[in-house]
C-alpha cells in the first residue's frame, strides 16, 4: 500500500511533484477532483489514483486511510488547506503543502496544539515557497543570534504557472503585510523598495506579502520581518496605482477578466525553461547594536525546486524523521536542508 498521497497531482505543479516522487523511488497515490486527467497520469506512471473532492469528507477520509503523509498541491490554499488539514488530523496523517500564503501558515500555526496531541506534523510551504527563504532566514539567525530585524528578497528568472497567477490575482486589492514587533500588520501594496545585490549587480526590489512574513518568525524568533522581490518597472508602477484601486482590482468583473486572460496562457514554464531557469535569494539580519549579517543563495528554477524540496521532505517524513505539531521547513530540518538539493549554493557576504 502507498504511504503517500499527492493531492492535486493533475495540476501543473502537482504533476511535477508526482514525476519527481517516482524518479526518487516513491510510489504515491495520486488524488484530485478531476478523474480523467488523474487516471491518465496515474496510468502513465503506473501509480494508484483516487478522484475525490475536498468537499467530500467521507470520501477524503477513505482516501487517506492507511496513508502516512499527504502532499497537498491543490490551490488556492486559503480555500483548500482547511478541509485537507482537518482530514489529516482526523486520520492521524502528516500534512505537507506547497503554499506561500500568509493566511494559510497562520491558520495552520493555530492548530499546533491539536496537531501535537494527534501526533501529526503540519508542515506547509515545502516548495519554493518557502524552503529556500526559510532556510536562508534560519542561517542568518544562526550567524547573528541577536538579530531583531530580517529582510529577505528573491528574484525568479522565469514564468509562473496558471495556478500561481490565479492565486496572485485573487490577492489583488488586499494590500501587503509585514511583521512588526512580532505581529503581522497590513501595509499598502509595494509600500517600500530598496536596492539589493543578488550577485549580478544592484537590483531594485519591492515589498510583497510573501509567506516568510509568517514562517520566518516561527523559524527564527526575529520580530521584524519584510520580504521583497524584483519586478519590472511597469509592474512597480502598477503596484503604486493599485494602492488606490484596491477595491476595483478585487471586484468581480476585473477578477473575471484577469482570470480569463490567465486561462489562455500556457500551464507553466516548459521543461526547457525550467532546465535553464534559476532563482536568486538575498537576506539580511540586523540587531539593535549595529550587528549585520548578509547572505545570498542561488537555486534551480522555482517549479523545479518545488518538486525537489517537496519530495525531499516527503521522503524524510515517510522515514519517520518528523516533529509533530505545526512546523516550518527550517524549524523541522534546519537551515542546511536546502543544501541537500542539487544546484543550490549559498554564500555569506557580510
Amino acid at each position: 500500500m502507498s504511504d503517500l498521497l499527492i493531492y492535486g497531482a493533475n495540476g501543473y505543479t502537482g504533476e511535477l511533484v508526482a514525476r519527481e516522487a517516482v524518479a526518487r523511488g516513491l510510489r504515491p497515490t495520486l488524488a484530485g477532483r478531476s478523474a480523467a486527467p488523474l487516471a491518465a497520469l496515474a496510468g502513465e506512471l503506473g501509480l494508484p489514483h483516487v478522484a475525490v473532492s475536498l468537499d467530500d469528507e467521507r470520501g477524503l477520509d477513505a482516501a487517506l486511510r492507511g496513508k502516512r503523509a499527504v502532499l497537498h498541491c491543490a490551490g488556492p490554499f486559503y480555500r483548500t488547506s482547511k478541509p485537507m488539514a482537518q482530514a489529516c488530523l482526523r486520520g492521524g496523517v502528516h500534512y505537507l503543502d506547497i503554499t506561500g500564503e500568509i493566511a494559510v501558515f497562520e491558520s495552520l500555526a493555530r492548530r499546533d496544539a491539536a496537531a501535537t496531541a494527534a501526533g501529526v506534523m503540519l508542515l506547509p510551504g515545502v516548495g519554493f515557497d518557502v524552503v529556500p527563504s526559510d532556510c536562508l532566514a534560519a542561517h542568518l539567525k544562526r550567524r547573528l543570534p541577536s538579530a531583531t530585524r530580517l529582510s529577505l528578497a528573491f528574484r525568479g528568472l522565469g514564468r509562473i504557472s496558471r495556478g500561481t497567477a490565479t492565486t496572485a490575482i485573487e490577492g489583488l486589492g488586499r494590500g501587503g503585510a509585514v511583521r512588526r514587533d512580532g505581529a503581522i500588520v497590513p501595509v499598502p501594496a509595494g509600500h517600500a523598495s530598496r536596492t539589493v545585490d543578488f550577485g549580478r549587480g544592484p537590483v531594485v526590489v519591492s515589498a510583497i506579502p510573501w509567506g516568510d512574513v509568517s514562517t520566518a518568525f516561527y523559524s527564527t524568533g526575529i520580530p521584524n520581518i519584510e520580504v521583497y522581490t524584483a519586478f519590472p518597472p511597469a509592474i512597480r508602477r502598477a503596484m503604486a496605482v493599485g494602492r488606490y484601486l484596491g477595491p476595483l482590482l478585487g471586484s468581480g468583473p476585473v477578477q473575471r477578466a484577469l482570470k480569463g486572460w490567465v486561462a489562455r496562457q500556457p500551464p507553466g514554464p516548459s521543461p526547457e525553461e525550467r532546465a535553464r531557469g534559476l532563482s536568486l535569494l538575498w537576506g539580511e539580519a540586523a540587531d539593535d547594536r549595529g550587528g549585520r549579517a548578509v547572505s545570498r543563495m542561488r537555486t534551480p528554477e522555482g517549479y523545479a525546486l518545488t518538486a525537489a524540496t517537496a519530495v525531499l521532505i516527503a521522503g524524510r517524513v515517510l522515514a519517520g524523521d518528523l516533529r509533530p505539531g505545526f512546523q516550518t521547513p527550517a524549524r523541522a530540518y534546519g537551515p542546511d536542508l536546502i543544501l541537500e538539493v542539487a544546484g543550490v549554493s549559498r554564500e555569506d557576504i557580510a
